[in-house]
């Protein structure tokens, strides 16, 4: 494990669109069953991701985050995955720096991210670094066990 290397991407990539059919099974699961998200998909098509990194361990994928744009000053952290067996060696927060990086560079004043309070480790990894509890934003107001994390990217905006 100590050649992990990061590349950028996008929702096309082959690695991504892998780890997009494991989230899904995930989320589906821990919420019983595809049936009691179906009006969310729409807005997690890996496709519609522009911008992913993967983590890989000596060319095997291991662990992605993407972007996507949700408004002209907020951008959306979505997918962050790290395989189970990879988890708890400091990858996640790897990918949530690089993704706040381009998110900058981009011109992106805020990044805000949903997740469900069930997920404790993400919530933890999302409080770590500075990200704060908002109102659920849209499409997101309307999914129960959904919370929504914002962190400023932008000083003084």
């Amino acid at each position: 494990m100590n050649d992990i290397t990061y590349e950028w991407t996008d929702g096309k990539n082959e690695d991504f669109k892998k780890f997009y059919l494991l989230t899904e099974e995930y989320y589906s699961k821990i919420v019983g069953g595809k049936k009691n998200r179906l009006g969310f998909v729409p807005y997690n098509l890996s496709d519609s991701i522009g911008d992913v990194i993967i983590a890989y361990d000596s060319g095997k994928a291991v662990a992605c985050a993407g972007l996507k744009g949700y408004s002209r000053s907020d951008v959306e952290i979505k997918r962050v995955w790290v395989q189970p067996e990879y988890r708890g060696n400091g990858i996640a927060t790897k990918l949530m720096v690089a993704v706040e990086e381009k998110a900058r560079r981009m011109g992106f004043e805020r990044a805000v991210l949903q997740t469900r309070e069930i997920m404790t480790d993400a919530v933890a990894l999302y409080e770590k670094l500075g990200y704060s509890r908002i109102e659920n934003y849209p499409p997101y107001d309307k999914l129960d066990g959904a919370v929504c994390f914002a962190k400023r990217l932008a000083e003084g905006k």
